[in-house]
């Protein structure tokens, strides 16, 4: 999905507040890029930002799904969606994780690809399902309940909620890349 021309401009200091603008550089620093264009234009709605902050992070790297199986279903959303920015930052993530390239590849190539566990291939279809349909057939779910309990569920479907709702804001937005 080519973006062209960010719809929100660049803001500074004055536009995002003292504390938005050192949070926004310390995510930059992190990720290793000169700015995080994602966290910069959210930074402009300060409230928002300040509630998505916790909610985004707690699904990130705080909840209850293993880290390398919430990377696996941030990527296939990405993929799914055409979303760049989402497939540049999490391909570096994953990789932290144990998702290296050839991984990675059959996360984009699912259902075509072998070499998946049925685990994996579970939340794979749910992905596929949730993001294709908007919601998840009786048959996906039930094989989704053998490997995640309650409460990993609700944050299953809260996950690929998030990231389908970055890549439309991204798009919608235009949110330039952080990376060349």
């Amino acid at each position: 999905m080519s973006i062209e021309g960010q719809r929100i401009e660049k803001r500074g200091i004055r536009d995002v507040g003292v504390i938005n603008w050192i949070i926004c550089r310390i995510a930059a620093k992190a990720v290793g890029a000169e700015h995080m264009n994602l966290f910069d234009t959210l930074a402009v709605h300060k409230r928002l930002f300040w509630s998505w902050l916790p909610f985004s992070g707690m699904l990130l790297g705080g909840g209850r799904i293993p880290r390398q199986d919430t990377e696996m279903i941030i990527l296939r959303v990405a993929y799914l969606c055409e979303c760049e920015y989402e497939l540049q930052h999490h391909t570096r993530i994953a990789r932290r994780f144990r998702l290296d390239d050839v991984w990675q590849q059959k996360i984009c190539s699912y259902p075509d690809y072998s070499g998946l566990t049925h685990r994996q291939e579970a939340l794979l279809q749910a992905v596929d399902e949730m993001v294709l349909s908007r919601t998840i057939s009786d048959d996906t779910w039930a094989e989704l309940a053998v490997y995640l309990d309650k409460k990993q569920c609700v944050e299953f479907a809260m996950l690929v909620s998030q990231y389908e709702a970055l890549a439309t804001t991204i798009a919608t937005l235009r949110i330039q890349t952080d990376f060349a």
